[in-house]
């Protein structure tokens, strides 16, 4: 198939892009303040330090199993008034204090922490998977449903200026049709996190399993993303070598999603080399993000048409920082959020799908 005579030549489809383009709002006198419940690294390494930055968020309290971990995470940031425990949170302690929750526990504990912020009416932004299973999930957007709170999953790559130039360019017709995709993240987890007891390998706390729930949902939704499209059936393969993966059936993993015009396969797995790409091969070129989910790793894309590559060039930034500002938007600005909770249930079933499709090895079909 020859190149389309009627589409915008390379110059013109990468010439200008504008990664904030969601945005009306730049500064504020009444930033969204945040609690920050559970303390992990991301938390303290990634999450606080990305709204210190922010101009539209901070952090008021932290919240921890631990009163002294949480007295010691506040004396880090200026902002933070009040170190509370889990207990005194579901107490409604400090509530006045903050206006939105950032929930990043381990993923079975999701549920009870936007249970008590939908019932003192406050915001969500919850990190995924958005719970251990659909069950727990779907009660999860029952809650905030019936709080009216906005609820919001913590899919950074819809902020990330390489996925959101990449989904410009493909509704821009750069690479034709999407075809095919194929999707990676995978990475050393118990050299990143040296603990065999860890929660992400613990089936009563991570969920169904651990590669595809913690990072091959990566693939997964940034397809849907750039796709603008839900998937309709998945395969999958999944398997556990090494001891310490005995627990969950995903150590490694390999599965195909299905969407209405195009097909993915995407691989994960948490006891490989470090790594992560999308590439999107359409009926007149590709595109490909790599690096593409680590937020330590500056990422590219390169967009290949007619026998000619170019490398698109756009802003390095904090995919955290990115996200939180974001969502602080949205609520300064009454916008319901795009990967609101019906988004991230559609990533639960999805998930809970290719793990009965790598049990059964037969493709499941998705409602």
């Amino acid at each position: 198939m020859g190149l389309d005579s009627n589409a915008p030549d390379l110059e013109t489809l990468t010439s200008s892009f504008t990664h904030r383009d969601w945005q009306d709002v730049t500064e504020t006198d009444d930033p969204v303040r945040f609690a920050m419940v559970g303390l992990g690294w991301w938390t303290r390494e990634q999450t606080m330090p990305a709204v210190e930055a922010a101009a539209l968020c901070e952090t008021a309290v932290v919240v921890s199993s631990s009163r002294e971990k949480g007295e010691e995470v506040a004396e880090e940031f200026p902002t933070v008034e009040h170190a509370i425990t889990y207990e005194e949170f579901h107490d409604g302690a400090a509530s006045d204090a903050y206006d939105a929750v950032y929930v990043c526990t381990p993923n079975a504990k999701h549920l009870a922490f936007v249970e008590t912020a939908a019932d003192l009416e406050k915001a969500v932004l919850c990190e995924k998977p958005m719970e251990a299973s659909v069950d727990a999930a779907e009660r999860l957007v029952e809650a905030a449903d019936a709080g009216g709170i906005t609820l919001m999953i913590a899919y950074r790559m819809h902020t990330e200026p390489a996925v959101r130039r990449a989904r410009e360019l493909l509704e821009a017709g750069a690479i034709g049709e999407p075809l095919l995709i194929h999707g990676n993240m995978s990475e050393p987890i118990l050299e990143l996190v040296p603990d065999p007891n860890q929660w992400r390998l613990d089936p009563d706390l991570v969920g169904y399993g651990t590669s595809v729930m913690d990072i091959g949902v990566y693939s997964l939704n940034t397809s849907r993303y750039i796709l603008g499209a839900d998937p309709v059936r998945v395969q999958a393969s999944v398997r556990s070598v090494e001891e310490a993966f005995a627990d969950v059936p995903d150590e490694h993993a390999a599965f195909q999603v299905d969407f209405p015009d195009t097909l993915a396969v995407c691989t994960a797995s948490q006891n490989a080399y470090s790594a992560s790409h999308l590439r999107i091969t359409g009926s007149e070129g590709e595109l490909l993000i790599e690096p593409a989910f680590y937020p330590w790793d500056d990422r590219a894309l390169r967009l290949s048409r007619g026998g000619t590559s170019v490398d698109i060039e756009f802003e390095q930034v904090d995919q955290m920082e990115e996200e939180v500002e974001y969502f602080a938007h949205c609520l300064l600005t009454d916008e319901q959020p795009y990967a609101d909770g019906e988004h991230g249930l559609t990533d639960m079933r999805a998930i809970a799908a290719i793990y009965e499709a790598a049990e059964t090895g037969e493709a499941v079909t998705l409602e």
